[in-house]
C-alpha cells in the first residue's frame, strides 16, 4: 500500500486539504465566489436595464419615425394640393388672359374694319365729287353752272360723309 502512487497522492490531497483548512483558504475561495456570483448577478441587472432601456428607446424612436412619415405625407399632400389650386388659379388667369387679349383684336379688328370702311366712303365721297363736278362743268356753263356745281358738291360732301 506504501508503494503504491495513488496512496501517497490521496496523502497528499489530505495534507494539502487540511492546510487550506488551517489557514481558511476555504473561507476565502468561499467569499472570492461569493463576490464572483454578485459581480455576476449585478452585470446580469445592468444587461436587463440597458436591454429594457434600449426596448423603450426603439419603441420612441419607431414613434417618431411613424410621426415623421405622418407629417411627410401632410405635406406631400399639402403640396398636391396647393400645386392643384396654382395650377388651376392659372388656368383660369390664361383663360381671363386669352379672352381679354381675343376681345382687344376683335376690338381692334372691328375698329380698323370702321376705319377702311370711312376711308373707302370718303375716297368714293371724292372720286364720286370729282366725276360730279368734271360732268357738270362740261355740260353746263357760265354763273348758274358755277352755282349748281357748289351746291352739288356741298350736298353729295354732305351726304357721304
Amino acid at each position: 500500500m506504501f508503494a503504491e502512487p495513488e496512496f501517497w497522492v490521496a496523502v497528499a490531497f489530505v495534507i494539502l486539504m487540511g492546510v487550506f483548512a488551517y489557514f481558511g483558504i476555504h473561507r476565502t475561495v468561499l467569499t472570492a465566489l461569493d463576490h464572483r456570483s454578485d459581480r455576476i448577478k449585478a452585470e446580469f441587472d445592468d444587461a436587463r436595464r440597458l436591454k429594457e432601456e434600449a426596448a423603450k428607446l426603439l419603441a420612441e424612436y419607431q414613434a417618431r419615425r411613424e410621426s415623421a412619415e405622418r407629417e411627410a405625407q401632410d405635406i406631400i399632400a399639402s403640396a398636391k394640393a396647393d400645386a392643384e389650386r396654382i395650377a388651376a388659379e392659372a388656368k383660369t388667369k390664361m383663360e381671363d388672359f386669352v379672352a381679354r387679349r381675343t376681345k382687344t383684336a376683335e376690338s381692334k379688328i372691328a375698329l380698323a374694319e370702321a376705319q377702311a370702311l370711312a376711308d373707302v366712303r370718303a375716297a368714293a365721297a371724292e372720286a364720286a365729287v370729282t366725276a360730279a363736278s368734271n360732268i357738270l362743268s362740261q355740260s353746263v356753263k357760265g354763273p348758274v353752272a358755277d352755282e349748281l356745281l357748289a351746291k352739288g358738291i356741298a350736298e353729295v360732301r354732305e351726304k357721304l360723309n
